[in-house]
């Protein structure tokens, strides 16, 4: 094609109608993601505005290239004028429009490449991090407009592949060859709406997963579109060109240009093929045979892959029945290969484990029969990871079941005379046992919810027999084994058959925990003051005890010692007034052996009573010693004992002695003389001395 002003006009004007279409999409796509609250539409909306400096900079770009077309024919002609030399030396200053296609090349094509790979890179990583949270199970609500979504995914869709791939035909021509730039974002917008399209589509069937992982799944596509148009500026600057060779802007990108252009992709395999081999494999017999039956190795293909249908693997941790149009023909397949008729005439199926999310709708979890399984048939577990206390709110929707009074017996008369309510978590873990009992209990979508209302039955049953003591106290493991009891009979008289007699529900339980007894929170309280007052109990019988130990063991020695000295005390006071010495002397006896407190009493007591006995002897002896010397000689007596009191008397007064005719007697002392007082002791006159 001729490189004329008016090719690249078209360019132009194709260049302006995709950008008009490009501001429609974004809009569009915008629009729904506000009112729609959707995460994933509102990161395509950006997506796509980001697309509108692209084809901005190519309305210039092919526009500049018109005008530079235009100003290389009024130069042709000028150049034509042969005595016109003036526009001869003047044409090379006339040429404004090339020197301004060649800046723009140079400058503002690399100046938006930058600037769309930060726009991408910025607004992929801010939208990665805002919908992290959404990706975890449950934390998406129900889309508000489904329909609405598929509807305006569809549109985006549509128009940007269909306008994507009329772009890429005139990109096939060197002088459009730019357009692909565009075409790239166009198929992009495109993307985006088909996988808001498949998100919703597959939500409204009845799983959200492709839903909740949308919101990472387009960031992360602008991030990696962020890198490659990096990438190619990179490269750009070193890669070698033809004189008057224009380069490829960076914000081309390869892959998407791939998507708008998917006939490309068979030319490049060939074009590489030729590479690899060193010649022009596409120019082969078995090359041209493979393009013309092609349509013939496709169903070749599917019919290889439908007789592979005949061949069944069950894992090892599962179990399967093997259905004949419908019709059980094998009931219970162990796990490895197994052959059958191919599909849709045998069907291999395994029990299916299904549960509810957070918006009630049920979620294939795995496909197992061996697995263990587990059921809430109480209260569900405590949420959060703080102190998990009976007087704190740490459980959501509890469920309290009725039991039995303190202190009643589960069988005497007064079992029903009161009740108590208690919240208890009861933890039930089953495998499939029987595969085909199993499936006939109900569709995979309800059967544990049957399961679970059945074992709420038997432990509501249950627990309305046994006491609160029980329930809360130490008896948790022997509750645990006679629950078990009841709710593994109560699922085996399920699944009746024609007759009516019950043949199970196929599941085996492997175990039921009796955790997190409480009573209601309101009055949990009170049952903390029974619990502390228990424990003061306790703790003064402990302390009694101990003080027990410490008394006997100080006074006794010992505590056998003391239990033995107490035996034969009792013992003594029982027995008869002729046993009772003999009985007397073998305590004391007991009471030396234990070397304690008692024990240096008693030695004690023996030895005070020796001594009183001795002072008392002696007194006597005294006594007798002192009437005879009375008798003896009376004066002589009185006057031993008138000296012995006046020594006693005066043994710490100071003594002076002065003769008695002494008329005028003055003592001079200290004052730190304690007595200063002087006596006659040859008169009974006393008087003190000044």
């Amino acid at each position: 094609m001729k490189a004329d002003h008016q090719s690249y006009g078209r360019a132009a004007r194709v260049a302006t109608l995709g950008l008009a279409i490009q501001i429609v999409l974004a809009l569009a796509m915008l629009l729904y993601g506000i009112y729609g609250q959707d995460h994933a539409a509102l990161t395509g909306a950006y997506f796509i505005l980001v697309g509108l400096p692209a084809w901005l900079i190519l309305i210039i770009l092919f526009d500049q290239h018109r005008r530079e077309r235009l100003e290389a024919q009024e130069a042709d002609s000028f150049a034509a004028v042969e005595s016109s030399s003036v526009f001869e030396a003047g044409s090379a200053d006339l040429r404004v429009a090339a020197k301004r296609l060649a800046a723009i090349y140079r400058f503002v094509v690399p100046t938006v490449s930058v600037l769309l790979a930060g726009l991408l890179l910025a607004i992929g990583y801010w939208r990665l991090e805002s919908g992290r949270e959404l990706i975890q199970p449950g934390s998406l609500e129900d889309a508000a407009l489904p329909g609405w979504a598929i509807a305006v995914g569809l549109c985006v869709a549509f128009i940007g592949f269909v306008f994507a791939r009329f772009v890429s035909g005139m990109a096939k021509q060197p002088i459009w060859a730019n357009l692909r730039g565009g075409a790239t974002y166009s198929v992009g917008a495109a993307l985006v709406g088909l996988a808001v399209v498949l998100a919703h589509f597959i939500d409204v069937a009845g799983s959200d997963a492709v839903r909740r992982v949308l919101p990472a799944v387009i960031p992360v596509f602008m991030l990696a579109l962020g890198v490659e148009v990096v990438l190619n500026f990179l490269l750009a600057m070193y890669r070698p060109r033809k004189k008057g060779e224009h380069p490829r802007p960076a914000f081309d990108s390869q892959v998407l240009a791939f998507l708008a252009a998917p006939d490309r992709l068979a030319r490049s395999v060939g074009e590489a093929l030729d590479y690899q081999f060193g010649f022009e494999v596409r120019g082969t017999w078995f090359y041209r045979l493979i393009t013309r039956a092609w349509v013939l190795l496709v169903l070749l293909g599917v019919c290889v892959v439908w007789l592979l249908s005949s061949l069944a693997v069950v894992q090892p941790h599962q179990r399967g029945m093997l259905l004949r149009f419908g019709r059980v023909v094998h009931e219970d397949l162990g796990p490895g290969l197994h052959f059958k008729a191919p599909w849709p005439i045998d069907r291999l199926v395994v029990p299916e484990q299904m549960e509810l999310d957070a918006a009630g709708r049920s979620r294939l979890v795995a496909r197992t029969a061996t697995g263990v399984r587990t059921l809430n048939l109480g209260t569900p577990p405590a949420e959060g990871t703080g102190p998990i206390l009976w007087t704190t709110e740490h459980a959501k929707d509890e469920i309290f079941f009725i039991c039995q009074p303190s202190g009643v017996d589960r069988a005497g008369p007064d079992r029903a005379r009161d009740l108590a309510l208690v919240a208890i978590e009861v933890p039930l873990q089953y495998s499939v046992s029987n595969p085909r009992l199993f499936d006939e209990l109900g569709p995979p979508t309800m059967r544990d919810e049957l399961l679970r209302s059945v074992g709420q039955r038997a432990v509501t049953r249950f627990v309305s027999s046994v006491s609160i003591d029980d329930a809360v106290g130490m008896n948790r493991a022997r509750l645990s084994g006679e629950l078990r009891v009841a709710i593994q009979a109560a699922f085996d008289s399920l699944n009746p058959d024609s007759s009516g007699r019950p043949r199970g529900a196929g599941v085996e339980i492997m175990q039921v925990g009796v955790a997190g007894v409480h009573p209601p929170r309101d009055v949990a309280p009170k049952f903390e003051q029974v619990v502390i007052a228990q424990q003061n109990r306790a703790a003064k019988i402990e302390s009694a005890r101990a003080d027990e130990a410490e008394t006997l063991s100080r006074v006794a020695g010992s505590v056998a010692s003391a239990r033995r000295i107490a035996r034969a005390i009792e013992a003594r006071d029982t027995a008869s007034q002729e046993a009772q010495p003999e009985l007397t002397h073998e305590a004391e006896r007991l009471i030396e052996d234990a070397a304690g407190e008692a024990a240096r009493i008693l030695a004690e007591s023996r030895a005070e009573r020796w001594r009183t006995h001795m002072a008392a002897k002696s007194q006597a002896a005294e006594y007798a010693g002192r009437l005879a010397g009375y008798r003896a000689s009376p004066l002589v007596y009185r006057a031993g004992l008138y000296y012995a009191a006046l020594q006693e008397a005066m043994k710490d007064a100071r003594l002076y002695i002065a003769p008695e005719d002494l008329g005028n007697l003055h003592v001079r002392v200290e004052l730190q003389d304690r007595t200063t007082a002087g006596s006659n002791i040859f008169t009974d006159e006393t008087s003190e001395s000044p």
